[in-house]
C-alpha cells in the first residue's frame, strides 16, 4: 500500500492507496514544529481507527510545503517504515511535467501533483483552482506543460483577518446563505466570502481561458472547493483529493523508472 502525504501550511492531507483505489483518507491539522516522532504517532493513531497499521504501508510519496516537516517525513519513512520516501520537489524526483516558468524551483510540489493528476483526467488546456491556505490557479497548456497561475489569500485567511480588523464582525460557518443580499451582518460576510469568491474565480478564469487561447477545462479542489466550486459559473468538476491523485503517480512514474 502507498501512503500518500500533502502537507500545506494549516492543513495536511493524508491517503492510503491499495493499487490505485484511495482506501483510506484523512485531513488534519498541519504542525509546523512536529518532529518525526511527533509525526509518527499521529500517522500511527490515523491509521489504526481503520484498522491498519505501520507493516501495511510499503511506499512513501509526500509533498510539503513546510520544509522542515519534509524531513520530518522522510525521518518517520525510513524509521518507522523501513523505506525512503519519494518527496515531491526534491532533486532526481521525475514529475513528467515541463515548468514552463522562468524559475522552475519555485513551483510548490502541491501545484505539480495538482497539474499532473488533472492532465490525467484530461487534456489541456487547462486551470485547477485549489482551495487551501491561498487558493491557487495553476494553467496547464494544451500541450501540457505548467505555464504558471495566480495565488490569492483562502477563505479563512480573508474572514479570520476580517474579524481581526473589525470587531463587530466575528467569526462565521464558511457556508453560502440563502440570497447574495444578506439581511444579518453573519448573512453579510457569508455573501461576501462564497458568492464573493465565486466571482473571483470566475473572474480570474476568465482571462486565464482568454491567455490560453481557447476554452479551458477547470477542475476545482482542496478543503473548501465544495462549498465554493458550486456557486462558480467556470468549474467544470471537482475533485478533492487531486493532490493525492498527482502524488501517486508521480510514485508511479518514478517506480518504473527505477526498475525499468
Amino acid at each position: 500500500m502507498l501512503l500518500a502525504i500533502d502537507v500545506g501550511n494549516t492543513q495536511t492531507v493524508v491517503g492510503l492507496y491499495d493499487g490505485d483505489e484511495l482506501a483510506e483518507h484523512w485531513r488534519v491539522a498541519s504542525v509546523r514544529t512536529q518532529t518525526a516522532d511527533e509525526l509518527a504517532v499521529e500517522l500511527h493513531g490515523l491509521l489504526s481507527v481503520r484498522g491498519r497499521g505501520f507493516g501495511d504501508v510499503t511506499a512513501t510519496v509526500a509533498s510539503s510545503g513546510v520544509p522542515q516537516l519534509a524531513e520530518a517525513l522522510r525521518q518517520t519513512a525510513r524509521t518507522h517504515f523501513g523505506h525512503e520516501a519519494l518527496v515531491v520537489g526534491q532533486p532526481g524526483v521525475e514529475t513528467g511535467l515541463e515548468l514552463r516558468v522562468p524559475n522552475p524551483q519555485e513551483v510548490g510540489a502541491d501545484r505539480v501533483a495538482n497539474s499532473v493528476a488533472a492532465l490525467a483526467l484530461q487534456p489541456g488546456p487547462l486551470v485547477v483552482v485549489d482551495f487551501g491556505t491561498a487558493i491557487n490557479f495553476d494553467a496547464v497548456s494544451a500541450d501540457g506543460a505548467f505555464l504558471g497561475g495566480a495565488i490569492a489569500p483562502g477563505l479563512e485567511i480573508a474572514t479570520s483577518a476580517l474579524g481581526e480588523r473589525a470587531a463587530a464582525l466575528f467569526g462565521i460557518e464558511l457556508r453560502a446563505p440563502e440570497r447574495a443580499i444578506g439581511r444579518t451582518t453573519a448573512e453579510n460576510m457569508q455573501s461576501g466570502a462564497i458568492f464573493g469568491y465565486a466571482g473571483l474565480v470566475d473572474g480570474l478564469v476568465g482571462r486565464f481561458r482568454t491567455e490560453l487561447g481557447g476554452k479551458a477545462g477547470v477542475i476545482a479542489t482542496g478543503g473548501l472547493a465544495g462549498v465554493v466550486a458550486p456557486h462558480c459559473l467556470t468549474v467544470d468538476r471537482v475533485e478533492p483529493w487531486l493532490t493525492l491523485e498527482g502524488l501517486r503517480l508521480i510514485w508511479l512514474r518514478n517506480t518504473a523508472r527505477s526498475t525499468g
